[in-house]
């Protein structure tokens, strides 16, 4: 099904998740997709104890075979004249979350998301935020009902220490693309991470 298409995939500054993330591409290029890596500045310039964004780049450059996006410029003709059959933001900070809701595109992948949601292409989101059941519920639940937009499941990964983080299952995220280019929502939406 993902055979021959062109998969962007987004990558925010959730640190914590990148172990998570990056296997999943081959997981696309083994299904015959070619994915385009897409970075916000943060993920290039952050030095954290996870590993530097030097470091991060050269894993994902690995992965997928592509030189990352790493400017808006590179990024805006994801739209009329280089389209991408999905987009992926695999992790989603709350601050692409806050700012995806409010049409605000002020780094690369969001300026890619913008471009797939012009050209009626699928978005997927595949959120981690500390803040998801807190302000950032409001800015979620808008984008669950935009056109085009779906989500990997996700679930509260650690309910008692941090009560208002939401996480999504980055297992999934091949499935939720299938499902996306069929415009289906995977299901269930709201799932439980063992703890």
């Amino acid at each position: 099904m993902l055979k021959d298409l062109r998969i962007g995939l987004g990558i925010t500054a959730s640190h914590c998740t990148y172990e998570e993330v990056i296997p999943m591409i081959k997981q696309f290029t083994d299904l015959g997709a070619t994915v385009v890596p897409i970075i916000t500045y943060s993920v290039l310039t952050a030095a954290t104890r996870f590993g530097t964004g030097e470091e991060w780049i050269e894993k994902i450059e690995g992965a997928s075979g592509s030189k990352v996006i790493s400017k808006i410029v590179e990024a805006e003709p994801f739209g009329p004249t280089n389209p991408l059959d999905c987009m992926v933001i695999a992790p989603m900070t709350g601050n692409s979350i806050s700012k995806l809701a409010n049409a605000q595109t002020d780094s690369p992948v969001l300026m890619a998301a913008k471009a797939t949601l012009r050209n009626g292409k699928p978005v997927v989101l595949g959120i981690s935020t500390n803040d998801a059941l807190g302000l950032n519920g409001m800015n979620i639940m808008k984008l669950l009902s935009t056109k085009n937009i779906y989500f990997i499941p996700f679930g509260q990964d650690n309910p008692h220490s941090k009560p208002n983080s939401l996480i999504a299952d980055f297992t999934r995220i091949v499935p939720t693309v299938e499902h996306a280019i069929q415009k289906k929502q995977l299901q269930p939406l709201l799932i439980t991470h063992s703890l």
